[in-house]
Formats: structure tokens, sequence, C-alpha cells
């Protein structure tokens, strides 16, 4: 399919052939008719990537300083990487769209194949032919209102949530400052509930156009009459104000402060500078909303993306019903939106639409006609002729994690053939391809059936791990996934089955899981410092994790969480380095009050051979602490490492020190998983342990739930 995509290192626009989203159970597929380009937060976005390397660092300070906290846990070179791979992505546009549902997911109802909808959403509702949205970021166009004009919706949303922020009644004066695309529709959305309009804008001609929108008055910021126009229009001063301007200036709220009557009320829609003056606010007790986008539900995932709605009783406007009253409004004609649909382009001329709106055009309406003679912007799928101890690789996935760090060590291995790359959405895909070298982009269902692949890397969110891996078995591939191998016992108990399933049929299944922190060099020079141990060890680990808020997706329990998704990863260094199975284990977790989302625990782990584990995780730690560090004890003989950069071995009163770069073992991890598919040994990790690692980590969720020991012996 077509999608319009942002080379996020220069900035430049240009339609990529992508493959299309898959349907998941929670939304529909929705073939696109037309898309809108916001004239602020778009227009904003490429004007980012247009910037120099140092341009954008200035832009961003916020990301400066997570690339420099990066940087002091991980080395400058992972930091280096981790940038260039963010740089080196080619980007989705768009976030309102209009069209109709091709499919509808399992858990869906209210849509049907064949309904015309509106669509909202980053990375939802983008400007490519066919997107994938989940059912609370969708809504049913009515009759009486054209696609084109559907296409708004979520930019009108937005003025909806923005006018009811400002708690606007009948009668009111509202002054609207900034009239950009937001800005005219929430004018007209004012008139609509019978308000008195003041448009204020920099642009004196903007200002004058207002009124062919709605408003009753059109001023400019440069005019010297401003105040007392506005006074002798308002009779008692403002009642409300609505930003909707884009700037990092404080200018257009410390205007606002002075057209305000006593206790009148300010809404900030745009990007604006909040600095303003106490003084202004604080003499007329003025009010001041920040309005969250189109509306509440957005920017939680437990909505947006799980389906959870909010009862109505309790939050009457969610995001989907502003939706939906921005669609009621047009089909009363109360809203006058023709004018902003003038500038109409086929996405084949998508960049053109971005020129438009940079030239002064309010919005950029981009169709979805049929393909034609379009040359894509990727290159076709060759497939590789078959080379002698090559691996032909496909990888589902393209994150930060997988560009940062699995597909650079693919691409600089030996006998490895990118042959694959497939995401949930297009985009990452062809990024992916660009930026790596991959031959194709798919689906990741084309990618799982595609005979020429010897090996499937995962590197998805966690829930959605083990139905790939047993797709991947299935079908005979290597397949290598990314820790956690599964969220629950209900998905591990499906991959055993698969990989009993591929023993019985004598396909001699490989399967290896990201647990890289037992191939640490450090780590090995450690397991050999004991390998002639003669008698039980104590192991002691502490990670200070640091504190994910809630609202990420790691926290989701339906991903797992912070036990399962990263303690994992120490679960299994203790296993590595103690050489035999667990036996049992306890856990506690510090009460928090879901402060810490009760990431503060503590693991006792009993070996087989009576060595014991203790693992202490912690959220609530300092950033300047190392995030891990290590210790073992036995025979008179003690190891300690921080942070996989220093270990020291004693013994016999001698310290020996090892120094060197951080290194966390992934570089040796997939040497040696490439090797074994190559060669057709077995994965480095073997199946067993991979099963006992991941059973420990749901009981060290039992064990904190219940405050009892709980056994890992098999059943």
């Amino acid at each position: 399919m077509r999608a319009l995509l942002e080379d996020m290192k220069s900035g430049q626009i240009a339609v990529y052939d992508v493959p299309a989203p898959e349907l998941q159970e929670g939304g529909i597929l929705v073939r696109t008719a037309f898309s809108a380009i916001s004239s602020g937060t778009e227009k904003a976005s490429v004007e980012a990537g247009r910037k120099s390397l140092l341009g954008k660092a200035m832009a961003r300070p916020d990301l400066v300083k997570q690339v420099m906290e990066y940087a002091r846990s991980n080395g400058l070179a992972a930091a280096r990487q981790k940038v260039q791979a963010r740089l080196e992505t080619l980007s989705a546009l768009g976030y309102s769209c209009s069209g109709v549902v091709l499919e509808a997911g399992a858990a869906v109802s209210g849509f049907q194949p064949g309904d015309r909808v509106a669509c909202a959403g980053t990375g939802y509702a983008c400007h490519c032919e066919i997107n994938f949205v989940p059912a609370n970021l969708a809504v049913r166009v009515p009759d009486h209102v054209g696609l084109e004009a559907a296409a708004l919706t979520t930019i009108g949303a937005i003025a909806v949530q923005g006018v009811r922020q400002a708690n606007v009644t009948f009668g009111e004066t509202v002054a609207v400052i900034g009239v950009g695309l937001v800005g005219v529709l929430a004018i007209q959305v004012l008139r609509a509930a019978g308000c008195r309009v003041i448009a204020i804008d920099l642009s004196s001609e903007r200002a004058a156009q207002a009124t062919s929108f709605g408003a009753h008055l059109g001023l400019s910021t440069n005019d010297p009459g401003l105040e007392g126009a506005v006074a002798s229009f308002s009779r008692y001063g403002v009642d409300a104000a609505l930003i909707t301007a884009a700037t990092r200036s404080a200018d257009p709220l410390e205007l606002a402060a002075k057209l305000l009557r006593d206790r009148g009320r300010i809404s900030v829609i745009g990007d604006v500078g909040m600095g303003v003056s106490r003084s202004n606010m604080y003499r007329k007790e003025i009010s001041l909303a920040m309005s969250r986008s189109y509306g509440p539900g957005r920017y939680d995932p437990r909505y947006e993306e799980g389906g959870q709605d909010y009862p109505i009783g309790f939050v009457r406007w969610t995001e989907k019903r502003n939706m939906e009253a921005f669609l009621d409004l047009l089909s009363s004609g109360a809203l006058h939106v023709e004018p902003l649909l003038a500038h109409h382009f086929p996405v084949e001329e998508g960049a053109k639409a971005y020129a438009a709106v940079e030239a002064g055009a309010y919005t950029g309406i981009i169709e979805y006609r049929a393909a034609g003679d379009v040359r894509p912007s990727l290159p076709a799928h060759t497939v590789q002729p078959r080379q002698k101890d090559a691996l032909r690789v496909g990888c589902i996935g393209a994150g930060g994690f997988a560009r940062g760090i699995i597909f650079p060590h693919l691409r600089s291995a030996a006998g490895v053939l990118l042959e694959s790359v497939a995401t949930s959405t297009g985009a990452a895909a062809a990024s992916a391809r660009t930026g790596f070298g991959f031959s194709a982009a798919q689906s990741p269902s084309e990618l799982l059936d595609n005979p020429n692949l010897d090996a499937v890397f995962i590197l998805t969110r966690h829930n959605s791990h083990a139905a790939y891996v047993k797709s991947g078995l299935d079908r005979g591939k290597s397949v290598f996934v990314e820790k956690p191998l599964a969220v629950d016992r209900e998905q591990l108990e499906m991959v055993r089955t698969a990989y009993v399933q591929a023993l019985a049929e004598n396909r001699a299944p490989f399967l290896m899981v990201g647990f890289n922190r037992r191939f640490s060099p450090l780590t090995e020079k450690l397991k050999n410092f004991f390998a002639r141990r003669a008698e039980p060890m104590l192991v002691h680990i502490r990670c200070n994790a640091g504190f994910i808020p809630r609202d990420s997706w790691v926290q989701d329990p339906e991903h797992g969480g912070r036990i399962v998704g990263e303690l994992c990863h120490f679960v299994d260094w203790a296993r590595a380095v103690v050489g035999c199975e667990m036996r049992s284990l306890t856990a506690a977790a510090l009460p928090d009050a879901g402060r810490y989302n009760g990431d503060n625990l503590t693991v006792t782990i009993r070996f087989e051979d009576g060595s014991v584990a203790n693992l202490v995780y912690v959220a609530n730690g300092d950033k300047a602490v190392a995030k891990e560090y290590f210790e073992v004890f036995c025979g008179g003989s003690i190891a300690r490492m921080d942070d996989f950069k220093v270990l020291s071995l004693s013994r016999g009163g001698k310290i020996e020190t090892s120094k060197r770069g951080q290194d966390k073992g992934h570089r040796r991890e997939m040497e040696l998983a490439i090797d074994a598919m190559k060669q057709g040994k077995d994965a480095p990790i073997p199946f067993d342990e991979l099963v006992e690692v991941t059973e420990a980590t749901f009981a060290i969720e039992e064990a904190i739930r219940t405050q009892r020991t709980v056994s890992l012996c098999p059943q």
C-alpha cells in the first residue's frame, strides 16, 4: 500500500510502498478515503525533522538529557548507536482520516465491513491507504456528512475539547487567539454554542478571514486599537479565551489575561509558552485550564488500545464522544468547512500538500484513489540467491531495541542475509528495510509464511511473543525471541506444546530467548573463576531499575509487567552462574499504594545443590548509582561485578580487577545463536532452562501475592 512518510534525518516527505497492517482483535481495518494535515502538530514535526542535529538537540533538550543519561549507563558508543538508529527512520504522519471499514476484529462491536468511519490517533489514523485503528479511536460517519469533511473529525474534536475546557455558556463573549485550523474550527463550534466570538491573530489577513468562518470580529495583535475594540464589542470584557496559537512565547496568555473580565477563563489548546505573569492572573482571579488534545482517554493505553471505555455517568465527553459531537455538528449544517477543503491532493503528491500548509493553507486534504502507475519509493523485493552456509533471517518488530541492538549485530554477522522485516505498521518496516538493508518489508503473517526464511527473530511487545514463537516453530523456522518467552502460564504451555510437537515430528526445533547477560564476557570470566567450586554459592544481585509510570505499556499486566518482562534477566543470570535447577523461591514487595507499581521487591531462590540467590529489584533508587550490581560468595572467594564494566575477583587475599567498556552480552549471544542456527546445533540455552526461568518469574508474582514459598519442582 502507499503511505506518506517523513525521513527523520532529512525531514523529506515522500510516498513509500509499505506492507498493509494486519487486523487485530481490538480494532478495525479501514481503507482510507481522505486524510487531513494538521497545520500545527504535523507542520511542527516536519520543521523539526529538517533541522540539523544541533538544531534538533536545541529544540528538544529533554531528549538530549535522556541520551546523556543513557550514555552514562551504557557508554558513548551505545548512545551514539541509539541516536543514529532513531534518526535513520521513516516516520508515519497524520492522525485524522476517514474511510470505509474493511474488517472488524473479533472483540469489536458496533462496526462492520462497509461502514463509513472517521478515525483518530498518531500511529493509527495515518496518511496511508489502509490503517488499523483501535475501536475507541473510530466513530461512524452520519449519512449526511461526506468523507472528505469527516477527515477533519479528529482536529475538530480538539477544538470541541478546548471549548469544553473553557466552560462557555450561551451568550458569552469568547476570544480565540491564534486562527489556524483548530482556531477556525473552534470559532464555528463556539458560534454553534451561541457565543459571541472575537478572532485574534498575528496575521491581519488571517484575522480578517476568520469573520468568513463565523467570528463576529477579527483583529490583529499588531492593531493599536485592539484592547479598545475588544472592550467595546464585549461590553464587560471577554468571558473566556481559547489559546490555539503555537509559539514558545507566553504573549498569547498575557494578551488573554489583559482582555478577560474579572474571573475570566483561559483554555490552552495550542503549544504555547506558559510563563504568564502572576499579577495579571492574580488580580482578576483568572482560571487556567489545559485542554488535553481531543478529550479524556487521550494518552491512556487502556482506553485507546485496550478498548476500555469510561462510564458515561462519570466521564460524559471522552475523545470518541467528542468526535461524535463534531460529526453531529457537521451533519446539522452548523459548521461550514468547505473552504478548508480547498487544497486537495492525491496521495502521490502528498509532499505538495505539506508545502501548501507551510505556505499558509489551513490544511491539506489527501485523497486515496486507485494506485495507477506509481513507482514505489522502495525497491521491489527480489529474492537473494542461495549462498552456502548463509542464514536467511526475517525479523518481526523494528522498535528502538531492535534497531539499536539486534539489527546492527545481524547486519554485521558473517553469513547472515537480511531477507525480510515485518511490523504492525508499514512505516516501521519500511524504515528497517531502507536503514538496514532487508530485502523485503512484509506483514508478520507474510513473513512467517515466507519459504525463503531459515530463521525468525521476534522483537515485538511482550504479549505477542508466544504466539509468534508457536507460529515459527510450527513452520519449522529457527526462532530467536527477545525476553520474555511468555507472559503467563497459558502462553508458556502453548509454546511448550509447539516445541514438543516439533520434536515428535523429528523437526529439530530451535528456540532461543534473548537472555543476553549470561553471555557477557565478564559473566563468563566470573563463571570460570568458580568453575571448580565444591560447595554451594551465595549470589546477590541488585538492580537499580528506575521508575516507570503506570501508564507505560511495560506496566500493563497484559504485557506481563516488569517482573516477567525484566526481572527475568536476573533470574536467568543466577541460573546460569549457579548451574543447576531452581527448587523454590520466596518474594516480598514494599507496600507503596501504587506509587511504584509494586516494583520494589526482593526474591530469594533456592537451588538443587543448596545454593541461594538473593535478587533485589528497586524502582525507588537514584539514577546516579549504576543500574546493575552482582556479588557471588563461595569457597572463601568473592566475585563482584559492577554494571558489566568492572569485575573484581578475590581469593587468598589477592584481588584481580578487570575493566572494560560495558558489554551486556548481546554480541556474544547473537554469535552463538547464529552459529547454532547455521550448523543445526542445539540452542545456546537448553529449552528446559528457558521454561524453568519463565516459570520462576510467574512464581515470583505468586509468592508476592500469597506471601508463601513457591515450589519450582516439576509436577
